[in-house]
């Protein structure tokens, strides 16, 4: 069975999915590069260098061989990618197409309405929902988002990003942790408006106004550097309060295996959150926003995270405070956190998915669905209605 994968560009989050896949599949696994990474992802610390991969075809340079690819394999899975060119003729023929999307509406399903944008989601998927085309739901608003244009019935899968995930020694990672002087919280992204580092800033007035110890770290930077670094001042934080720039992936992580609490705060515009993973993978205990795509599908509240709703400074900051005053309560959603993403929520798993569901759709023989992580059914979920499921899960 050949199986060709086709987005963008593939990075550290895609690679290690990819890796298992052609150590499944050897050279009938292919991941086609539609696009050059942007120069804005270069500067951030992601490696662009990718045509020593064995599987990696480049589009952009080899286009005639490329697409013959895409047209002739068993396989196609598709996202990351705007242009629905690469796969019209797939389409066309009814051949299998795996879809992977995040959410069509990330600033508000009342675009919906748009009588143009719904003529192109019609022809782009809903015109396909009798053929052999399921969609991966990279995030738990999007099953909802493609309900609503009555796309995927019953084809609908969990799925998310998989970053690079590391084996730990959890007693030595705790004990990692317990060398911090004080509780070290992290806050790691881009600092723009949607993931919301001013409000990791509030926690922290909140938390020195209440005479509790602590450190926190931010690393990234962007738009709103200068409205952090201002705040920081005006508060007199800048004992408190660390701001290291734009790191490699690599080095983010050893921020994350030292810190004690990791805070995510991005709303709605956020997919996915590969952070969150990442996350939960060094052994953090995590509060996060109810919003982003990953948060319902991988915390599951009071076991091995918290979650918050969005908006909700003062929740947000509650939870913090308690982390913050309970070691006990950090380690044991950090172990739980950790246990999440090796056991579930990681690469190996996804690959044998996107195998298992190729096999479905190729073969024409039903086989199981797991009961959650990648691969399991996404339930549609309306927006207004997600926080309950969240706190329905509440351990």
């Amino acid at each position: 069975m050949t199986i060709t994968f086709v987005s963008n560009y593939i990075n550290h989050h895609q690679i290690p999915m990819a890796e298992e896949l052609y150590k499944a599949l050897g050279d009938d696994y292919r991941f086609v590069e539609t696009e050059p990474m942007e120069t804005e992802r270069v500067s951030m610390g992601w490696d662009s260098d990718t045509a020593s991969l064995p599987y990696v075809i480049r589009y952009y340079e080899n286009p005639a061989c490329a697409q013959l690819l895409i047209d002739d394999s068993d396989v196609v899975v598709f996202g990351g990618c705007d242009d629905e060119s690469y796969i019209a003729n797939r389409l066309r023929e009814k051949k299998p197409v795996i879809r992977v999307s995040e959410r069509l509406y990330k600033s508000g399903q009342w675009k919906a309405i748009s009588p143009r944008g719904l003529i192109k989601k019609y022809k782009d998927h809903t015109s396909h929902r009798e053929d052999p085309v399921i969609i991966l739901c990279a995030g738990a608003y999007v099953p909802s988002d493609f309900s609503i244009i009555k796309a995927y019935p019953n084809k609908m899968y969990k799925w998310g990003y998989f970053p690079p995930a590391t084996e730990e020694n959890l007693s030595e990672l705790f004990q990692l942790k317990e060398e911090n002087k004080v509780t070290e919280i992290l806050w790691a992204g881009r600092f723009i408006d949607w993931k919301h580092p001013d409000d990791a800033i509030e926690v922290a007035k909140r938390l020195k106004k209440d005479n509790i110890s602590f450190h926190l770290t931010m690393v990234g930077g962007g738009d709103m550097e200068g409205q952090i670094k201002a705040e920081i001042a005006a508060n007199n934080l800048q004992e408190n309060i660390t701001l290291e720039g734009y790191k490699k992936p690599e080095e983010v992580r050893q921020y994350m295996r030292k810190a004690d609490i990791f805070l995510f705060t991005s709303d709605y515009l956020e997919g996915w959150g590969a952070v969150l993973n990442e996350a939960m993978n060094s052994g953090c205990a995590v509060v996060a926003n109810s919003a982003t795509g990953a948060t319902p599908y991988l915390i599951n509240f009071g076991n091995n995270g918290y979650a918050y709703k969005n908006g909700d400074i003062d929740e947000l900051y509650r939870l913090t405070k308690r982390l913050a005053q309970d070691n006990d309560e950090r380690r044991k959603l950090g172990a739980n956190a950790y246990k999440t993403i090796d056991t579930t929520w990681n690469a190996k798993k996804a690959a044998e998915q996107i195998i298992r569901l190729s096999r479905m759709l190729t073969e024409d023989i039903g086989i199981p669905d797991p009961e959650d992580g990648p691969g399991s059914k996404a339930n549609v979920i309306p927006v207004r209605k997600m926080w309950a499921a969240i706190q329905a899960k509440r351990v």
